[in-house]
């Protein structure tokens, strides 16, 4: 399993080149931060690296990656369902049952300190536990490639290294993760750095 990126830019249509000329290969036990000051395309590189977005120019070889999960910068949910019915619904929709879906999600769950908050509903968790939610939803299904946008946006300096510890270790028993990011603690605590400043036409 591999994920290849040759000579990659992109620019929307009628705009300036966001970045350009960038090359990485990113291999199961590594994780990526990719950084940049704000509008430089980091969410926009990882769409492309979902395959939901077509570069301009350059290629993405995910080799062997079957299975992708993202997690969006601003953490959305139905209100009145539960955090457990979040986490389970990857897994019914992949044709678990209830029973069989249940001890993985509440797993998926416990990684990330959200045990206490299973029948809470939505509506009723915090901002830091509703972003914590939508990493435990991603990882529950046990993706190979795990894309993540901002994840410590809404948290304290405490559980924002426990969650950077936590994508650390997800990445150690095998899976590809890319964290957009702009703090530098989230950045210090990946394995390698792709700022976007020095792909930018003039960086």
């Amino acid at each position: 399993m591999r994920l290849v990126v040759h000579d990659l830019a992109h620019r929307f249509p009628g705009t300036d080149l966001l970045f350009e000329h960038l090359d990485m290969t990113v291999d199961p036990g590594m994780t990526v931060a990719v950084c940049g000051p704000s509008g430089c395309g980091k969410s926009t590189l990882l769409s492309i690296l979902a395959g939901w977005e077509k570069p301009y120019a350059g290629s993405v070889e995910r080799i062997g990656i079957a299975r992708t999960g993202w997690v969006f910068q601003n953490p959305v949910g139905v209100a009145q369902r539960s955090a457990l019915d979040h986490v389970v619904f990857p897994l019914l929709a992949k044709g678990f049952s209830r029973e069989e879906a249940e001890p993985q999600a509440l797993e998926a769950m416990g990684l990330f300190d959200l045990d206490h908050a299973a029948g809470r509903r939505f509506s009723e968790l915090s901002g830091g536990e509703a972003q914590r939610l939508m990493l435990a939803r991603a990882v529950c299904s046990r993706p190979d490639m795990l894309l993540v946008d901002e994840p410590t946006a809404q948290l304290d300096t405490r559980t924002a290294h426990s969650v950077s510890h936590v994508l650390g270790n997800l990445a150690n028993q095998g899976m590809i993760v890319l964290v957009a990011t702009h703090d530098p603690d989230t950045r210090d605590a990946c394995d390698h750095v792709v700022d976007l400043a020095h792909y930018a036409p003039n960086g």
